[in-house]
């Protein structure tokens, strides 16, 4: 995979007093996922993947590529779907909680995560019209697959953890 540096800014409002800060990714930034569980080709899938969130807490994808060979899924071409909600930040200790989910579907198998991010973040600026950044952040959940049977998919379950790297 070509990791393409790419600013993903984060234009969620967060809840405290004066203006909003927005929250950023750090350019380069690449979410990488490795899923346990399953039977065969619906089992060790893994995948590598930028995005944006948006104000409304959906996300936009610049880049999702699956890295199993001969897995449910083509190594690109997919077009998954996927939320943050509940984005807190907390000022005292720049802790970060949200919650995570994550839908991707190609050849009639859809793939399910979902679970709670925790990370810090850092914070420049002056109150009111500060930048807020993501330092860390993983998040640790389960995962369904919904198998049609193509490419040897079957109905699967397992657990998954999704860490950021700069």
């Amino acid at each position: 995979m070509k990791e393409v540096a790419i600013l993903l800014l984060v234009a969620l409002l967060l809840n405290g007093c004066g203006a909003d800060p927005v929250v950023h990714q750090a350019a380069g930034s690449i979410w990488q996922a490795q899923l346990s569980g399953g039977v065969g080709p619906s089992s060790g899938l893994s995948f590598n993947t930028q995005f944006e969130l948006n104000g409304d807490g959906s996300l936009t994808f610049a880049n999702f590529e699956f890295l199993n060979n001969g897995s449910c899924f083509p190594f690109s071409g997919e077009t998954p779907t996927g939320s943050l909600t509940d984005l807190n930040v907390i000022q005292s200790t720049l802790a970060v909680t949200a919650t995570f989910s994550l839908t991707v579907q190609s050849g009639g198998n859809t793939l399910m995560l979902s679970g709670p991010l925790t990370g810090t973040v850092s914070e420049t600026g002056e109150t009111g019209n500060n930048t807020v950044t993501f330092t860390t952040a993983s998040i640790t959940g389960n995962w369904t697959l919904k198998g049609s049977g193509t490419g040897g998919c079957s109905d699967a379950t397992g657990s998954f953890t999704m860490t950021l790297s700069s």
